[in-house]
């Protein structure tokens, strides 16, 4: 991808930036920054991915802290009880949360004009009489790195430890804010501060034995020419960590600004060698370029998995929105949509690890809370995998372990890692099942239901938000599991596991439907504007109801469609926009996708990119209005476009699949499809020109012919052109061909004339 792209979409502002969370962002997963201010003084505010506040729950260790319970009062519609126990907790404590480290603040004058280059990952910062600041964090390294030119020799700067004195009292849930609370209110004592020759910074301690040093050094280079390194160090075992950073700290500045700086943009450039696109669309090209930049800064295999914030936590003396914690029922599941398509498999382990990591945690929760074998995962967790509390059907919903175990399976079927798939994937997905299999019930009727079903987040956390077992939402991830554990055990050579779930499987009812339109649960229609689009999970992401099926299969795609339309957007979000992207993309609906992804750029994103949950155009795309940021609505909405580019179903290709009619010159490379394809592509003119796909794993490539029956010509392998009289429409034509591991083929127009 040329220059003259990324430069086009970089992240700019002019004149001062407000407010911290309208930063330009800076990260490598681990470490991360947000650059602001008026220059009097510029503002680094700085976060650790791992720096949580880990105290206990004390509601968790009461013995009716149960499902036993919690079903019993369900039943007995003892509302307040359920609130006090499982809700209230989240509310009335500060902790556990995630916590900001702290900032770097220089005064240097006027800020004239900023950017960052989402190429190198690079935020320049001009400054009134020349000044120049030019600040990174390290892609591979735990140090951010700032260099001056045309400034004192010296700078001037102060490390400030984030407001841990001062007010300490919690306060009534902040719903513009989504805080609980003051950081003071954790009960810290006062940073110590440190000073030594070159080195300044301070040392907190936190909950229990936490302690973390935030340590800058600075180096004069020439007359009028500096640099500085930070970094942060933590720890919960009594270790030096201001002797840790000083000495990481020191070694960066002896291996001096430009061997850093060629190792951080090679990691860069080989990231965006991944996959490129470009679109005609550039409001919606930008989205991608920035959303996929944030990936790539919040995202890799040896960080903690994207929390709300990631990186980015808030620099603004509160307890950070919904805690920063880790959300399951959409939040860090949408995070790492992106990953599989955009060919960014590595970066999505992170998550997968961390899932691993705490699973005897999970197992341990499992045993406990539910009374249970298997595995089962809270649906707010802390950096442990703790339950944190929150509304109860969904903070404690027994299904969350099923959608998060969805990305060990596109994991395995984007990659086809056979070692993964033994060793994670494969063991994950048999505890998950182990687990459901035992908390479902057999009904009257033979049909295997869940005594407590909900769909995320249905009438919020009151009494009527438990509906009839059993929901769209727990049904279409029953059905999946359990097909997916049978899949994978076939793989594997288990046979006998592959066969009962196979049998589990046939014991689930069918999801419910009204004349093909999907309900909510039995007898309960969608009804109204909502922002969660849980009751469509069997369409996306889980596409069990996908367009090749048939008649029906499409009627209910555009159905649910229709009724989203119809009920309007009063109480969506901006990741529901970003939802629908995709929801649209898989019935073909581009120009319904496309306008999807043009508002969220526009009426729900910060002016560094960030997605602010409430609708700050005043165009009326929703009633909420609030900012407070997070994340997995600028991954889901990179995600939406890839599905409209190319899709990969049940071993089936799709070549823009859902490109709106206008959009007449069209190009992608290195996008990923299921089965470790390797697909690029270029529409010209309103026509497919030419694809090509290279197999990193081998085997047979299906796809629907996207040359529209034109004569081709074929380059790499051989190639037959078959039509397929079993699937929907014989008209249309599939291509066919057996690639070996490494092999590739192009497929290109030859021109009628």
């Amino acid at each position: 991808m040329t220059q003259p792209v990324f430069d086009r979409h970089d992240l700019r502002a002019e004149g001062a930036i407000a407010q911290w969370d309208q930063g330009l962002p800076l990260g490598n997963g681990n470490l991360g920054v947000l650059v602001w201010g008026d220059g009097s003084p510029l503002r680094l505010s700085l976060d650790r991915a791992d720096l949580w506040d880990l105290r206990p729950v004390p509601e968790w260790a009461e013995p009716n802290s149960t499902y036993a319970q919690m079903r019993q009062w369900v039943e007995e519609g003892r509302i307040d009880q359920l609130h006090r126990l499982f809700d209230e907790p989240y509310l009335i404590h500060p902790g556990p949360t995630k916590i900001p480290a702290g900032r770097l603040e220089l005064d240097h004058g006027r800020i004239v004009r900023s950017q960052v280059h989402l190429a190198s990952a690079l935020a320049e910062v001009e400054l009134e009489q020349g000044g120049h600041l030019t600040t990174f964090v390290h892609a591979t390294e735990p140090v951010g790195w700032l260099h001056g030119t045309h400034l004192l020799a010296i700078p001037s700067f102060q490390v400030v430890a984030p407001a841990y004195a001062g007010d300490d009292q919690l306060h009534d849930f902040d719903f513009a804010s989504q805080s609980v609370g003051s950081l003071a209110s954790l009960g810290y004592p006062a940073p110590i501060p440190r000073q030594e020759p070159a080195l300044q910074g301070f040392v907190q301690s936190g909950w229990g034995n936490t302690r973390y040093a935030v340590v800058a050094g600075w180096q004069s280079i020439a007359e009028d020419e500096w640099l500085l390194v930070w970094t942060i160090s933590a720890s919960t075992d009594g270790a030096d960590v201001w002797e840790h950073a000083a000495t990481v700290v020191q070694h960066a500045l002896k291996q001096g600004w430009q061997a850093a700086m060629t190792a951080h943009q090679q990691w860069w450039h080989a990231y965006w060698e991944r996959s490129t696109l470009s679109i005609p669309n550039p409001t919606v090209e930008a989205m991608w370029y920035r959303s996929t930049y944030l990936f790539g800064s919040a995202a890799r295999p040896d960080a903690p998995p994207i929390s709300l914030q990631a990186v980015w936590t808030a620099d603004e003396g509160k307890i950070p929105p919904w805690k920063g914690d880790y959300h399951h029922d959409l939040n860090t599941q949408m995070s790492y949509w992106p990953c599989y398509a955009g060919n960014h498999l590595d970066e999505g382990r992170g998550f997968l690890d961390w899932l691993w990591s705490v699973r005897e945690e999970c197992e341990t929760f499992t045993r406990r809370f539910f009374d249970k074998p298997g595995l089962a995962v809270p649906g707010a967790t802390d950096l442990l995998g703790r339950p944190m509390g929150g509304w109860h059907q969904y903070a404690f919903s027994a299904t969350v372990s099923a959608w998060l175990s969805h990305h060990f399976y596109l994991h395995w079927r984007y990659s086809q890692d056979r070692q993964f798939l033994r060793e994670r994937a494969y063991p994950y997905l048999q505890e998950v099942c182990t687990f459901l299999e035992a908390i479902t019930e057999i009904g009257p009727d033979g049909k295997r239901f869940l005594p407590l079903s909900s769909s995320p987040e249905i009438h919020d956390d009151r009494l009527d938000a438990w509906l009839p077992p059993t929901t769209n939402y727990d049904l279409a991830l029953l059905h999946w599991v359990f097909g997916a554990a049978a899949e994978l055990a076939d793989e594997v050579d288990e046979s006998e596991r592959a066969h009962h779930w196979r049998e589990v499987l046939a014991t689930l009812p069918s999801l419910t439907t009204s004349a093909g339109r999907l309900l909510v649960a039995p007898g309960t229609p969608l009804g109204a504007s909502h922002r969660h689009c849980s009751h469509l999970l069997a369409i996306y992401p889980l596409k069990l109801i996908v367009w090749n099926d048939g008649l029906d299969a499409q009627k209910t795609l555009q159905l649910a469609l229709e009724e989203l339309e119809r009920l309007g957007t009063d109480e969506w979000c901006g990741y529901t926009y970003a939802w629908l992207s995709s929801l649209a993309a898989r019935a073909g609906a581009g120009k319904k996708a496309e306008q999807a992804l043009e508002i969220f750029a526009t009426a729900f994103c910060s002016p560094n990119s960030f997605h602010l949950n409430g609708d700050q155009s005043g165009k009326g795309y929703s009633h909420f209005t609030y900012h407070p940021f997070t994340l997995e609505g600028n991954f889901a909405a990179a995600n939406g476009l890839q599905d409209m580019l190319l899709q990969s179903d049940h071993g089936l290709l799709r070549i823009f699949p859902a490109i709106p009619a206008d959009w007449h010159d069209v190009h992608f490379a290195g996008l990923r499809a299921e089965g470790a394809w390797l697909v690029s592509a270029q529409r010209r003119e309103g026509q497919t020109q030419w694809v090509e796909i290279r197999a990193e794993r081998g085997g047979q490539l299906r796809m629907v012919d996207p040359f529209d029956g034109a004569p081709l010509r074929v380059q790499g392998t051989s190639v037959s052109q078959v039509s397929e009289q079993d699937l929907v429409r014989s008209e249309h034509r599939y291509i066919v061909c057996a690639l070996s591991a490494g092999g590739s083929v192009r497929f290109e127009r030859v021109s009628e004339e």
